[in-house]
């Protein structure tokens, strides 16, 4: 899922106060996570993740991983938070700007 960026600077503004629904733990990035943040997409659209490790390239990898597994979006990595959006096909409940 490609945004442009005024797509993004939108949904910047929208997780910013959004708290993380996501914690990712000393496991990393398991299957039984990977199905828990795909349940919050489907949920949410837009959700924010905090991840837990110190290590900027493990942090990296697990960024990808999260999106590669979902098909999510990243729409801002900071520190240890990223946010990601992905469109719930169904029902829809963001309207992004062109």
């Amino acid at each position: 899922m490609n945004l442009s960026p005024s797509q993004r600077r939108y949904l910047r503004g929208l997780a910013h106060a959004l708290k993380p629904v996501i914690l990712t733990g000393n496991k990393g990035i398991t299957p039984a996570l990977i199905a828990e943040f795909s349940s919050a997409l489907d949920q949410h659209e837009l959700v924010k993740v905090k991840l837990g490790t110190p290590d900027r390239a493990e942090r990296t990898a697990q960024i990808a991983a999260l999106a590669d597994g979902t098909g999510a979006a990243l729409v801002q990595g900071i520190g240890r938070t990223a946010c990601f959006y992905r469109r719930n096909p169904d029902q829809p409940k963001l309207a992004l700007p062109a």
